[in-house]
């Protein structure tokens, strides 16, 4: 028996001291699987929250997106989603055709290329009015759209206030006295006699009561507002032309050309109904005002036309001189992504990276944009599925804000 107890407490010792070894090598391994797993899953702060639909806008809390209907999706400072760069592989950039074009400091085509229109030389303008009341005697055989030269006759006006003051003016020249004679022919002038018939009634010494009304310039009959046997008022309106001895050109150019036409400027214009016939002119005026709709000015041009052949309303290729540019930035037109707020380009990094760039352009001609800011020489921008690579940037929350300031 005493053997039987002294062998249960020796068991029971042996127990003790295991629990005990056990107890102290658990104690000591709950820290260091702690410390594993905490290194395995770190805290990863987040820098803001976004929606992928909206990524420029952010939110410093999680939640839902006021946009759409989806949680909103947390931007990290880790290393992995701050490279702020889209990854493509070589495979995929074969599958879409991706191609790139650098950056070059070059100059911009001299000149521009627009189409534009004929239109009547609105400075070269005759209005003809009635200088004293009367009648109409007689209509020349004139209508709107005649092309007429210079004195051509239009109408004959009777005018009786100008028959009994020619009459008193032959009087006067019969006495011989200078002085009076001075003084009645300046009224004849001031009543609206034109000189030549008062040169006509001096000369003849016979009374002419009858008008006739003749085109001051050559031109283009605009309107003939006479009538056989109607009565005119002084100052009324009669007929107007327009001359044709030069025509405007009115040519469209984008508002961001407005800096490359100067006014004097030479132009070169090209006829539908002429071609092959270079014409020549210069530039005259940039009208003030914009189209709204278009977002174009109007550049307007004289060109001469002593044949006549150039009639308001046709069209014509137009090429407008501007003086020599100094050398710029320039990328392919095509590689620029307009979002309406903003105006970026996808940067080629190394390894298939792909970076959206912000930029600010200037000039646009023969298919090449004027880099302000944002790019510099010789690097590579996307110019084929450049609108892919935005795409992905934007569900990333990789906005490309950076680059602006550059």
């Amino acid at each position: 028996m005493k053997a039987s107890s002294l062998g249960y407490s020796l068991l029971a010792v042996a127990l003790l001291a295991v629990a005990a070894a056990a107890g102290y090598w658990l104690g000591q391994a709950k820290p260091s699987m702690s410390t594993e797993k905490t290194a395995a899953t770190p805290e990863r702060p987040a820098l803001y929250w976004f929606d992928p639909m909206y990524p420029a806008q952010h939110f410093d809390a999680p939640g839902k997106s006021p946009f759409m209907d989806m949680a909103l999706v947390p931007k990290y400072t880790d290393s992995t989603q701050e490279s702020a760069s889209v990854s493509v592989s070589a495979q995929t950039r074969q599958n879409l055709g991706m191609r790139t074009s650098p950056v070059v400091l070059e100059r911009l085509p001299d000149g521009l290329d627009a189409v534009g229109s004929l239109a009547y030389n609105q400075r070269e303008i005759a209005t003809l009015q009635a200088r004293a009341s009367g009648f109409v005697e007689r209509v020349y055989a004139r209508a709107p759209g005649d092309v007429l030269a210079a004195g051509s006759p239009l109408a004959d006006l009777l005018i009786p206030e100008w028959s009994a003051a020619q009459l008193e003016f032959i009087a006067v020249l019969n006495s011989g006295d200078p002085r009076l004679i001075d003084a009645s022919r300046e009224r004849l002038r001031l009543l609206g006699m034109p000189a030549e018939l008062i040169s006509q009634v001096t000369k003849t010494r016979k009374a002419r009561a009858v008008q006739t009304i003749v085109t001051p310039i050559a031109g283009e009959l605009q309107a003939l507002d006479v009538r056989a046997g109607m009565a005119v008022a002084a100052g009324q309106t009669l007929a107007s032309i327009n001359g044709l001895s030069s025509v405007w050109l009115d040519a469209s150019i984008p508002e961001s050309q407005a800096s490359s036409v100067a006014i004097g400027a030479p132009v070169s214009a090209t006829l539908t109904a002429y071609p092959g016939q270079a014409l020549h002119g210069q530039v005259i005026a940039l009208l003030p005002s914009t189209d709204t709709q278009t977002r174009t000015l109007t550049v307007r041009s004289q060109l001469p036309n002593p044949s006549g052949k150039l009639r308001p309303g046709m069209f014509a290729s137009v090429h407008l001189s501007s003086p020599e540019q100094t050398p710029a930035l320039l990328i392919p037109s095509e590689a620029v992504i307009r979002t309406g707020k903003r105006t970026l380009v996808m940067l080629a990094g190394k390894q298939g990276q792909y970076e959206p760039r912000e930029i600010h352009t200037g000039r646009e001609a023969d298919g090449r944009t004027e880099v302000l800011s944002g790019l510099s020489e010789g690097q590579e921008v996307v110019t084929s599925g450049q609108f892919l690579l935005d795409s992905e940037a934007s569900l990333q929350g990789i906005t490309g804000d950076s680059g602006a300031s550059q």
